[in-house]
């Protein structure tokens, strides 16, 4: 496979200043899961499943016949946090709720669930490499299986006191991606490679060092705006040739 194409995204975020981003970017969507799950589900959840929803539909497609792949820096970080606190408290209860949202695969498991989607769900993470690693697992298994798939990386805002300058920003993005060329495609991307530094947006460096998941923001810049070549991935030398397609090069 030479290479993916972009069928369709969507950038979600609380906190994240976008005015000078040539594409919209929405809050959480309330109707993007169900209510019952929504009072229950964290902000890490909420935002990747309003990205994911949002993409699917951009796309026209299905949910329910996507493989996904889910990447995140810290997953339930906030609700992992006050499990550490309860813990440490001398009657130590945790709320079983709480316990049963804590692990790193949430999004990924209540996505498949309430969609009845019985394809695989991938859940990753890699610190400041996570969306690249989350486009390079994309591509292994458009790679071996063909076909289309979504990616979701999500970052929710973390405690202050952990990890700084990570977690002051709330950001969640989706592609849905396709083996090899498709005639729809609004973009395609190459092998994400760990080839070096390129060139990357002086605008998003500060937002890159506190939410690692908006690595994907100059990658759907550069489609959007219809610029061709490599595109950053990641601050550690991960990059991805970006391609137009033959509509957007016309």
């Amino acid at each position: 496979m030479e290479r993916m194409s972009l069928l369709g995204y969507a950038v979600c975020g609380i906190g994240l200043e976008s005015d000078a981003l040539p594409f919209d970017v929405g809050g959480i969507d309330r109707d993007a899961m169900p209510a019952g799950l929504r009072r229950r589900a964290s902000e890490a959840t909420q935002l990747a499943f309003s990205a994911a929803a949002r993409a699917c539909r951009e796309a026209a497609r299905s949910p329910a016949a996507l493989p996904s792949v889910f990447a995140s820096v810290g997953g339930e970080m906030q609700v992992t946090d006050q499990l550490c606190i309860e813990l440490a408290k001398p009657e130590g209860l945790v709320s079983p709720t709480a316990f049963h949202n804590s692990v790193h695969n949430t999004a990924a498991g209540y996505w498949t669930i309430v969609h009845g989607c019985p394809e695989p769900a991938t859940a990753l993470a890699a610190g400041h490499d996570t969306f690249a690693l989350g486009l390079l697992e994309a591509w292994c298994q458009l790679s071996c299986n063909g076909g289309e798939l979504l990616v979701v990386c999500y970052d929710e805002r973390w405690p202050g006191y952990l990890a700084p300058p990570l977690g002051r920003v709330a950001v969640a993005s989706a592609m849905v991606l396709a083996a090899g060329d498709v005639p729809e495609a609004l973009a395609h991307l190459g092998k994400p490679c760990p080839i070096g530094a390129s060139g990357n947006r002086a605008e998003f460096s500060n937002l890159l060092e506190t939410a690692p998941a908006a690595w994907a923001l100059p990658l759907l810049q550069s489609a959007a705006l219809g610029e061709a070549g490599p595109v950053a991935l990641s601050g550690n030398g991960w990059v991805g040739d970006l391609l137009l397609a033959t509509s957007a090069a016309a």
